[in-house]
């Protein structure tokens, strides 16, 4: 029999996880109490599987593999990782992880894609903790390839390792984190980024539109590509990012305490969703979602052909 992967909690982000692991040759085991949790799940990775394929799908790959089960302990029996997905609520992950912890072969590691609940508070209860690791994704996983893998108080370091090495080999991008703290770093750094968006739109000095022209068609275009440091080393010059230091830093540092620290009113609210359904122009929720997803799988093409 082949490696088994149990998804607990099938909301997008499960989901997605599924349609990932399905394509990367896995049988995975679902399980979610959510009524009519099934046929969404299955229509999610029917709807998603055209994006998976054109990603890559190893020899052998099959929804057919996928299977659902309404009692956890089934789901986990033969797991060799649990990928949790369940809600971000502090007390029902606790409970959660103890229950998977106690029905799980002992060899298997247990991850958690929670995105702002540290694993030092959700293995609490674990009676086997050093196997539980945070394994966060971007959005969607079975497209975006990074991966946020960080351990508890508890979590032995050889969990952590074997989760980063399983992670790359199935085509993820994991990121070591030397420290927990909430929210990880990616969503952390979305925050900075969206904190100052949502100043700049309350002191009218743009428009919600425009807003996410200068993030999208500007410093977006060239994240997309490489990071801010190494992006910094090229605006440095011949120099480098030792020019840009004695050069640039300064000045861009000087304008940090200047940033600003909105208040979110509710008029404030209501003029970003003004301008967000504005800018959607009609498209619904789906079709953002796949014009997101065709752009995303394009460029991870272009990535891939430049990638040492």
């Amino acid at each position: 029999m082949s490696a088994q992967i149990a998804i607990i909690g099938t909301g997008t982000i499960g989901a997605s996880w599924a349609t990932h692991y399905l394509a990367r040759g896995f049988d995975v085991v679902a399980t979610d109490p959510a009524p009519g949790a099934e046929a969404a799940l299955r229509s999610y990775v029917d709807a998603a599987w055209d994006a998976a394929s054109t990603l890559g799908v190893v020899p052998g790959a099959s929804r057919d593999r996928l299977r659902f089960t309404a009692d956890l302990r089934e789901a986990v029996a033969d797991a060799v990782f649990v990928q949790e997905n369940a809600p971000e609520r502090p007390q029902l992950k606790v409970k959660l992880l103890a229950e998977i912890d106690d029905a799980a072969p002992v060899e298997s590691i247990i991850a958690s894609s929670s995105s702002a609940i540290t694993m030092s508070v959700m293995q609490a209860e674990c009676r086997r903790p050093e196997r539980t690791v945070i394994g966060h994704p971007f959005n969607p996983p079975h497209v975006i390839p990074l991966v946020e893998v960080v351990g508890g108080e508890r979590t032995a370091p050889e969990t952590i390792e074997r989760a980063m090495v399983f992670y790359a080999s199935i085509g993820k991008k994991p990121v070591r984190l030397r420290k927990e703290l909430p929210g990880h770093v990616a969503n952390r750094l979305q925050a900075a980024l969206y904190r100052e968006v949502v100043h700049l739109i309350d002191q009218g000095v743009l428009g919600v539109a425009d807003a996410d022209d200068a993030v999208s068609w500007g410093p977006g275009l060239r994240w997309g590509v490489m990071g801010p440091s190494l992006l910094w080393h090229l605006g440095g010059g011949e120099g480098g990012i030792q020019h840009f230091m004695d050069t640039l830093m300064g000045p861009m540092a000087a304008m940090w305490p200047a940033l600003g620290n909105p208040q979110v009113t509710p008029e404030l609210e209501h003029k970003i969703v003004e301008g967000v359904v504005a800018e959607a122009n009609g498209r619904s929720i789906d079709d953002l979602a796949a014009e997101r997803d065709a752009m995303l799988i394009a460029l991870e093409g272009v990535r891939a052909r430049y990638q040492p």
